[in-house]
């Protein structure tokens, strides 16, 4: 049995969970415990590893990058290991370090591969019908990301148009700019063009709006809650027990 189905806005609330509790500590042992959990649930998410790696590989990428970063950078403490220039390496820089690569393994993981199969109208149905959202702001949001897609094809379109006028051969900080601007014209102009239609199909009125589709919230949507929950305690408690549990407050 896979989450795919799950309503979106449970995917959303779980993933939350996951990340304040993470944010909220500063040890290895919760980050790594939530982390393993993590990827041994992964599964019931329905995708195929190909796809949760090509997914999440800006993740991979991102969470070493910051622990370097850190290591480098980071508040010194203990034992200086290396030191040169304006770059000191200490024993708490490079166990902070590592904390941080964990950290944003386990949050940023499970809140990109549980989003992978949301469907952004269904998103947009859970955030009217479960949380109360005002309709005007969901459905602006909505109509904002399904341009997204026609943003990628205009910027094709227009450094096609150039090429082909011949104004795009040379300075690519230039041409990136101008590109840049002629994009922002074109999204303006189709922005207002979709808020007068929008206007005049009612999307504005302050009429209490019916939904096509229900957007249910029930079993196994708190279960995918409760279950984000159990592997946050989880970990909680795994580092409370070994001892080595340190919370951002002190």
């Amino acid at each position: 049995m896979t989450i795919t189905s799950v309503n979106p806005v449970a995917k959303f609330g779980a993933a939350v969970v996951l990340a304040l509790v993470l944010l909220a500590s500063l040890d290895l042992v919760t980050a790594t415990v939530a982390l393993v959990a993590e990827l041994l649930l992964m599964p019931l998410l329905g995708l195929d590893w190909r796809m949760f790696w090509r997914r999440t590989a800006a993740i991979w990428i991102a969470a070493p990058l910051a622990g370097v970063t850190t290591v480098l950078y980071g508040q010194d403490s203990g034992r200086v290991l290396l030191e040169a220039w304006f770059i000191t390496v200490t024993e708490g820089s490079v166990d902070f370090g590592l904390v941080i690569t964990v950290r944003v393994l386990a949050a940023g993981l499970p809140a990109v591969a549980l989003f992978v199969t949301v469907d952004p109208t269904d998103l947009a149905d859970g955030l009217a019908q479960v949380l109360r959202l005002p309709a005007r702001f969901v459905l602006g949001g909505l109509a904002g990301l399904r341009l997204v897609g026609l943003f990628l094809d205009d910027w094709r379109a227009l450094g096609l148009a150039r090429r082909a006028r011949g104004v795009a051969d040379r300075g690519r900080i230039r041409r990136f700019v101008n590109q840049s601007f002629a994009l922002l014209v074109l999204s303006v102009r189709r922005g207002s063009k979709l808020a007068t239609a929008m206007e005049a199909r009612g999307f504005g009125s302050e009429i209490e709006r019916t939904w096509a589709r229900p957007s249910p919230f029930g079993r196994r949507e708190w279960a995918l809650m409760a279950g984000a929950a159990a592997v946050a305690a989880l970990a909680v408690v795994v580092s409370v027990s070994v001892g080595s549990w340190r919370s951002v407050l002190g």
